[in-house]
């Protein structure tokens, strides 16, 4: 079949196998260009598929050569048509590691529950022995408790008040006001459930009463704080309390890990055009300009620039890994430099329906996100036929 980008109320329905092999193996090349820096060397990833942990997987994998094993639950591509674009990276990746002659597993299968804990467990203690690094970089909408069988929904809203701000429609560039209304309670409790540290916690547990730590392991998992300007909606709201949440489990699990001196840390990342920015008000046209100004300043950075960053000047450098006052990893420290916020301020009050061309990266939003898909990549011939149910790469 032709597949060609479906996009509804911002969200791409469709992924092109080939389009995504080309962006997994332009990741590739960029860390194998970058060169080899010694990192960990067994390595699991919940959540391994698109964005962070994908990027996370193959900084790993093809700098550290590392032995991984990837979790995720993505769509199968069939005759009916096309997979996810995680399926299609995750398929990417192990084509390419096995060129390597590396060790690579992953497991489809809903990270959350206690089933796939125990698969994720057996196949390590088979093939690895132990771990000694566990990236947690979970992006799910909802998550049933393994202990309740409770399905919670997480919802992307402010809390206290019903926040107003400008946006733009990435796609469309129609620039406009909206409101958004305040979370409930219940909704705030879900977010966490969702969003925060305790299926991270739940991981730790299984894999350590199963003995699969090595001594000296460490965990990270992912989050972001962002500028005033997207605090109410992201910061001090649902999300930012999940991440709180996130944040004090690190410190619980740290204390957890002293018998096998590990530790437990949270990288706080650079806002990137992801599935969730895409439909956020306010986010995406932050995320636009952000783009702007950063492409000019030079230090524009994707995932997987980001995740290179993090693993060789920070987790893997030699010597004590540099934390703030709260001990958080910071590799957002170019975007909350001084200087680009200060342009972005001074940006911000000037957008509007006729200027937001001119101050935003709307092509640069647009592209990235299709890419994320497998579309506009270079090299794809996007009129030709392809096979769903494979990458399509001979």
């Amino acid at each position: 079949m032709i597949i060609q980008p479906k996009i509804r109320s911002n969200i791409c329905i469709t992924a092109h196998p080939l389009g995504c092999a080309k962006e997994v193996e332009r990741q590739i090349n960029y860390v194998k260009n970058k060169g080899p820096f010694i990192g960990p060397k067994r390595v699991l990833v919940v959540g391994a598929s698109t964005g962070y942990g994908l990027a996370s997987r193959i900084v790993a994998a093809f700098g550290s050569a590392a032995a991984t094993l990837g979790i995720s639950y993505e769509k199968e591509g069939s005759p009916k048509g096309p997979g996810t674009a995680g399926w299609y990276n995750t398929l990417a990746f192990d084509h390419f590691a096995a060129k390597e002659g590396l060790v690579s597993h992953s497991i489809n299968a809903d990270a959350f529950s206690n089933d796939t804990k125990q698969q994720a467990a057996h196949w390590i203690k088979q093939n690895l022995g132990q771990i000694d690094l566990m990236v947690y970089s979970l992006a799910s909408p909802a998550r049933t408790d393994p202990k309740t069988g409770v399905l919670y929904r997480s919802a992307l809203k402010p809390r206290g008040d019903d926040f107003t701000a400008k946006s733009v429609d990435p796609f469309t560039g129609v620039f406009a006001e909206n409101t958004i209304t305040a979370a409930s309670i219940e909704e705030e409790e879900a977010t966490v459930k969702v969003m925060g540290g305790e299926d991270w916690e739940l991981w730790v547990e299984a894999l350590e009463e199963h003995g699969l730590l090595a001594e000296g392991f460490m965990t990270v998992a992912y989050s972001y704080i962002g500028p005033e300007v997207t605090q109410a909606i992201y910061r001090n709201g649902t999300i930012g309390k999940a991440k709180e949440h996130l944040e004090s489990t690190a410190h619980k699990l740290t204390e957890r890990l002293e018998g096998v001196k590990g530790r437990a840390l949270v990288s706080v990342n650079k806002a990137l055009v992801t599935r969730a920015s895409a439909v956020i008000p306010v986010v995406s046209l932050y995320v636009s300009v952000l783009y702007k100004v950063m492409k000019a300043k030079g230090n524009h950075e994707t995932c997987i620039e980001q995740m290179d960053r993090l693993f060789r000047t920070k987790l893997y450098q030699g010597g004590p890994i540099p934390v703030d006052e709260q001990g958080l990893v910071r590799v957002d420290d170019w975007e909350m430099d001084a200087s680009i916020q200060a342009e972005i301020r001074s940006i911000w009050d000037k957008l509007g329906s006729e200027t937001v061309q001119q101050y935003a990266d709307l092509e640069g939003f647009k592209l990235e996100f299709l890419q994320m898909h497998g579309f506009e990549v270079p090299g794809v011939d996007y009129n030709a036929e392809v096979n769903p149910e494979t990458l399509n790469l001979d």
